[in-house]
């Protein structure tokens, strides 16, 4: 049945960022499709683990800094340690930041950038050693539609260029790994109702143009990125790579 293509069943996932947010909301789905979770964050958030085991999923938790550069392929080692696997890496760990190049700070682009490209990078290299033995495995990397589009009103030069990296990084190692039966896709979120968006999309200047910009007229839920990650994780969608989804509520469309 088509539906069962949607089952991951004891396959071990990694989710970095994965204690809120889109992160967390991947989690579940993949917890519900089966998976056996382990999920990393740098700020341990202990309620978050907890409500994933009493859905009764099987879950570990990895306390990951993703900025020191050392930190990813620690991380997936540990993952593999403990499982003795890795079937499906998501690397949704990321921050934003926003303010005029001109004055931009030095460190804040090379934090953003550590944290947004650079830990990408490492983690799906250190992913590749035990999905080459396994003889497959599945590359999920959360980029942005700040990497398809300049959005307004906000500056955010360095976040923009951060993600469109992560989408040519996705299409790159789609290709080189294709052969050996190793997937990699990206999802591009468009505003999505989360702690790291909610402050903008209430804003009195930011908040109206991100929703008239949006043909939906909203911003997305983690339910609905969740959905489209648990498919490009599963089965269902065995004969995609190197492909980037966006879900963004038509936002890219004008």
């Amino acid at each position: 049945m088509i539906i069962d293509r949607f089952r991951v069943d004891g396959q071990v996932v990694l989710v970095t960022g994965g204690t809120r947010g889109i992160g967390l909301g991947i989690a579940e789905a993949l917890g519900e499709a089966g998976a056996r979770l382990v999920v990393s964050s740098k700020v341990e958030r202990p309620e978050a683990i907890a409500g994933l085991k009493a859905k009764g999923f099987a879950v570990d938790y990895i306390q990951a800094d993703m900025e020191n550069p050392a930190v990813p392929a620690l991380l997936i080692e540990h993952v593999v340690a403990l499982t003795g696997r890795l079937d499906i890496l998501v690397n949704n760990a990321g921050i934003a930041q926003h303010g005029e190049t001109e004055t931009f700070p030095d460190a804040t682009y090379q934090r953003l950038m550590a944290v947004n490209l650079d830990s990408v990078f490492l983690a799906c290299k250190a992913a590749l050693g035990p999905m080459r033995r396994q003889k497959g495995g599945v590359i999920l990397n959360i980029g942005s539609i700040s990497g398809l589009v300049s959005n307004i009103p906000q500056r955010q030069v360095a976040y923009n260029a951060s993600k469109a990296a992560v989408h040519m990084l996705t299409r790159s190692l789609a290709s080189d790994y294709a052969p050996e039966n190793i997937r990699v896709n990206a999802i591009a979120p468009g505003y999505i109702d989360t702690d790291m968006t909610r402050g903008g999309l209430a804003d009195p200047v930011w908040g109206p143009v991100w929703k008239q910009m949006t043909p939906m007229a909203r911003g997305g839920t983690v339910e609905e990125v969740a959905a489209g990650a648990l498919y490009l994780c599963s089965p269902a969608s065995s004969y995609v790579t190197g492909e980037v989804l966006v879900i963004d509520g038509g936002y890219t469309s004008r």
